[in-house]
């Protein structure tokens, strides 16, 4: 027989026998199995001749998530629900979780800050986190320093990361790979990785068709559900992921059935979407604020594959790809503008930037020299340059030297032996009091061959890790890099990683408390 307790948000059976507490319920979290996640030993420190054959082996991961109680002297019950205060065979004090909630900022990758202002562009690699405020207490360089802690790597590590509360009270961390398809979740109490597994009818993951983007649910103007993570883009439509750390699963939702040819995009409180029509052309999907589509609208026989995420500015969404750029702004038809001919864009030197008039432009070349394309313009205007410049949003390097007013006029130069160098920047940090760009980036020492080569797969022998703002930090020295546009910044727990698929471990910075 089993004693049923009910909370707020579940529902508990006790069991007569061994006193045990199993979760039969619980809001958001769909379908529950509370013995499928056990693993044998993952509870030796208790009593075992007092515990059913089989427990969740992550009972201090789930206590936190679902505001449970935990056992503090005493083994009479692996866990306890929500509420609990005392153990009811002995009356010992539980460890109670209901209340606690951690108010750490929200990480989407960078390419997904909704807390930009308008004036920067959104989808390019900028955050609104303050990082400088403490990477900068560091010390300046020529110091190099090394970073401060490191977590392993995924199994699957081409992936994306996501570091939220998905409406539970304590921040935890999610690794996507959408080249396999696979959702990984980071237990940081057991300090280990947990592959999620599709519940019955959940869609694949999978999406390959061009660079990856999700969207937060707070980019929709609500907080998330318990278990809801975001909405994100597969190769047969738009669904809405929920994930289940109970039972180590996730679900989806499907908000557009069809094939999504590019990430989605948000703009004025609308969903934009590139998928594939019926007649074999790609076709603009709009979703309102309450998700309902709008009429579908041809954009005639575009590419079905190699597009950028979309950028968000001035009202308008651009998806950018070798062929040209598709603007769109809510309530008109999109367009495509093709580039012009002669010129090609190099989209692997970086992304748009603003000159100081509030246009964007994008570095090409024209057959003759590097050249900045006014973008978002039928009859563009063009800037050519004496050399590529590396970067995104205004944080621009030519060679080992920022440039530092338009983004085609010359390089500040401080120190004439960073000629020899390579600056790519990864991550720019907005702040509106700083008049310069700051932000993380990898600088490639003694490299005097093309820009283009170094992004490749060439290995670079001597690479710095290196944050520049108003003071410039070595924060690590990395030895014989490859395909650095693999690594991945992110923020998670009051930390600054940096994670290359090629590393067995993820490098970490400590950081002030951000909130």
């Amino acid at each position: 027989m089993a004693y049923r307790w009910e909370t707020p948000a579940s529902v508990w059976l006790e069991d007569d026998r061994t006193g045990q507490f199993e979760l039969a319920t619980s809001e958001g979290l769909g379908q529950l199995n509370w013995n499928a996640p056990a693993q044998a030993g993952a509870l030796a420190a208790h009593d075992p001749t007092r515990l059913p054959a089989r427990l969740p082996a992550r009972l201090h991961d789930i206590a936190r998530l679902l505001g449970a109680s935990l056992p503090a002297g005493c083994a009479h019950a692996a866990i306890y629900p929500e509420g609990f205060a005392f153990c009811p065979e002995c009356g010992r004090p539980l460890e109670r979780f209901a209340g606690r909630r951690q108010h750490l900022p929200d990480w989407w990758g960078p390419h997904a800050d909704a807390l930009l202002p308008r004036h920067v562009p959104h989808g390019l690699p900028v955050t609104s986190l303050a990082l400088g405020d403490s990477l900068e207490e560091r010390p300046a360089a020529p110091v190099i320093g090394r970073f401060d802690e490191a977590m392993p790597t995924p199994p699957n590590a081409h992936c994306v990361f996501a570091a939220a509360g998905y409406g539970f009270p304590e921040q935890r961390l999610l690794a996507l790979a959408p080249g396999r398809g696979v959702l990984q979740y980071w237990d940081p109490l057991a300090e280990l990785w947990q592959v999620l597994l599709p519940e019955d009818g959940a869609a694949d993951l999978s999406f390959t068709a061009s660079d990856y983007g999700w969207l937060p649910v707070a980019s929709l103007g609500h907080e998330p559900r318990r278990g809801e993570v975001a909405l994100l883009p597969t190769a047969h439509g738009l669904r809405r992921l929920w994930i289940n750390p109970v039972s180590e699963t996730y679900r989806t939702e499907t908000l557009l059935a069809a094939p999504l040819v590019a990430a989605p995009g948000t703009m004025r409180r609308h969903i934009a979407c590139l998928a594939r029509n019926p007649g074999g052309g790609v076709s603009l999907y709009a979703l309102d604020a309450d998700l309902a589509p709008a009429p579908a609208q041809d954009c005639g026989a575009l590419p079905l594959s190699g597009w950028s995420r979309p950028v968000g500015y001035d009202g308008r969404l651009l998806w950018l790809h070798p062929e040209g750029q598709l603007a769109w702004r809510p309530g008109e038809a999109p367009q495509f503008l093709p580039w012009p001919d002669t010129w090609l864009p190099s989209l692997d030197l970086g992304g748009p930037t603003l000159s100081r008039d509030g246009r964007m432009w994008l570095i090409g070349h024209d057959g003759q020299s590097y050249c900045f394309l006014e973008l978002g313009a039928a009859s563009p205007q063009r800037e050519r340059i004496d050399g590529a410049r590396l970067g995104f949003a205004n944080l621009l390097f030519r060679r080992g030297h920022p440039v530092l007013d338009e983004p085609w006029s010359g390089e500040h130069v401080e120190d004439q032996g960073e000629d020899d160098s390579l600056v790519l920047p990864l991550l720019r940090s907005f702040n509106n009091n700083r008049s310069q760009p700051s932000g993380l980036v990898l600088r490639f020492h003694k490299y005097t061959g093309r820009a283009e080569d170094a992004l490749a797969n060439r290995v670079i022998p001597r690479t710095t890790v290196e944050w520049i703002g108003r003071s410039n930090v070595i924060l690590d020295e990395i030895a014989r890099l490859a395909r650095p546009h693999e690594c991945v910044p992110f923020v998670y727990a009051n930390r600054l990683w940096l994670h290359h698929p090629d590393w067995n471990r993820i490098r970490g910075w400590h950081l002030e408390a951000l909130t």
